[in-house]
């Protein structure tokens, strides 16, 4: 029987896209970095409402800080009626609730406005702020104890508890005070931080210890926070209850731990002198700016100053002297002892020999406003005294004058030293707080004229300088040039204060 061989074929079949399963895996969204929360408490801040260099600094500071990310800036201020209508349009009600005030239960409306990346919160009460001005009344410590207490109030309504809450002079200190006695044992509070900054030392909210719980509405277990030379000092409360506290300057830092600066606060500032940071102020260089200053009579640069003469030969004829080129010494100025006006009266009769003119602005002590407008009458067409408080002026006479002179006998910080160097007008000071951290004198090297003690004649000694280097021509169109190019920008000075932030809230750990 034949055998039977079964035929096997083959198949070739044509190679097939094999798929390997993948796994299938879930990609995290990037996190989001977490913001870093400040929230400003102050009493003013430009655009709103200003009286002084703390508006300036309210103004500036957070909307420098918000050009970072990584913060979220907030600023909380009082709903003051002389704010003008076309700010308080720019608001929009939020609601109201009832803050506690000792024994008082008082109506607090919120509202708000961003500008600039900066979300701006205004505290209303009319009992309390519908007001002509800021300050001054008989009853500012119940005023600013509600306006601190305010805002400890309004965080779970606006839901923002910040990491560092910065409040500013004594108007705010209340906030710092009850974070640590009122607020302390209340969950949400517990991880706040609070750095206090000293724009001026003169000032400290101090009042009788008869009103510590019936005004403010704080125990007697705190009264010793509070107490200092019999009786209550709200700057000393909120120096021992923050964890960081500041001052506007480097030289002012260390100025303040004296008794010839810190008004019978030395022993508190030394005892916390571990916590203290100067950081010196800087300016809205968008805002004095001669290249777009719509004040001034013609606009200039660093790098081309010849418009400086037309606005110069504008003021002389605004202001009544005789058009000639001649230094102008300027002073934009309150008119009180410790701008150094005593040193002015004594040697003002001298500098006013020699070829140059002399120009004035402001306003304060009716002696100093007296003896000014004496000067003006018995020097006419060579001094021009405006006792006035004129912002227009102001930019006119910075950009037109030569010479600026402030011989403070303390200065925190000091902006106009700033400003005229903006300008291209040349600063003389006294070696004190800001002054000192700004302005070094010509003969190192520096950005303008500086002298270092109470002593009028030494500051004649540096005006004649100035005068002397004002008719080198090149030497003195270099250093104009020096000073209008020095950086007063806030951006520096925000890279500090987000140093000093990062410290003040690392005490958590």
């Amino acid at each position: 029987m034949a055998e039977k061989t079964a035929k096997k074929t083959i198949k070739v079949l044509e190679p097939k896209e094999t798929k390997t399963p993948v796994k299938q895996t879930k990609t995290a969204e990037p996190k989001l970095a977490v913001k870093r929360k400040i929230l400003f408490v102050a009493s003013e801040a430009r655009p709103f409402i200003a009286t002084g260099g703390l508006a300036d600094v309210i103004g500036s500071l957070p909307q420098a800080l918000a050009k970072d990310a990584k913060y979220d800036i907030r600023v909380v201020l009082p709903l003051y009626s002389d704010i003008k209508p076309e700010q308080r349009r720019k608001l929009s009600y939020m609601g109201n609730l009832y803050v506690p005030l000792g024994w008082r239960n008082q109506y607090c409306g919120v509202f708000t406005c961003e500008e600039n990346g900066v979300t701006y919160y205004f505290i209303d009460n009319e009992y309390y702020f519908k007001r002509p001005g800021c300050y001054g009344y008989y009853d500012d410590g119940e005023r600013f104890a509600f306006f601190s207490r305010s805002v400890l109030e309004i965080m779970p309504f606006i839901n923002f508890y910040p990491d560092v809450m910065h409040c500013h002079d004594w108007q705010a200190a209340l906030a710092a005070i009850y974070l640590k006695t009122i607020y302390c044992k209340r969950f949400e509070y517990q991880f706040i931080r609070s750095l206090f900054t000293i724009h001026n030392i003169e000032y400290q909210g101090k009042y009788s210890l008869d009103i510590l719980g019936d005004l403010f509405g704080i125990d007697e277990s705190y009264r010793y926070l509070l107490e200092y030379e019999g009786c209550i000092n709200l700057m000393k409360g909120a120096i021992e209850c923050s964890e960081r506290f500041s001052t506007v300057s480097p030289t002012y830092a260390n100025e303040i731990k004296t008794a010839q600066y810190a008004h019978g606060l030395q022993d508190i500032i030394c005892k916390n002198a571990f916590k203290l940071t100067g950081i010196l102020n800087g300016i809205d260089v968008n805002s004095y700016n001669p290249e777009n200053d719509a004040a001034l009579f013609a606009n200039f640069s660093a790098d081309d100053l010849d418009n400086k003469k037309i606005c110069k030969t504008e003021l002389q004829k605004m202001l009544g002297l005789p058009v000639k080129d001649v230094p102008i010494i300027a002073m934009i100025s309150r008119l009180v002892s410790h701008k150094g006006l005593d040193l002015v009266r004594t040697a003002i009769e001298d500098i006013l020999h020699e070829e140059i003119q002399f120009v004035l602005l402001g306003t304060g002590d009716f002696a100093y406003e007296e003896f000014f407008k004496d000067i003006g009458h018995r020097y006419e067409g060579k001094v021009s005294a405006n006792i006035a408080f004129n912002n227009d002026l102001s930019r006119k006479i910075y950009s037109g004058a030569d010479i600026f002179l402030m011989p403070s006998i303390s200065e925190p910080c000091g902006l106009s030293q700033m400003i005229a160097s903006r300008y291209a007008t040349i600063p003389v000071v006294r070696e004190t707080g800001g002054l000192y951290d700004s302005i070094k004198p010509y003969g190192a090297g520096g950005n303008g004229f500086t002298f270092a003690s109470c002593n009028a004649y030494d500051m004649l000694y540096v005006v004649h300088e100035a005068i002397e280097t004002y008719k080198n021509t090149e030497a003195w169109k270099a250093l104009m040039k020096k000073a209008a190019t020095t950086d007063f920008s806030w951006q520096r000075s925000a890279e500090e204060y987000k140093q000093l932030y990062q410290s003040t809230y690392d005490t958590l750990k």
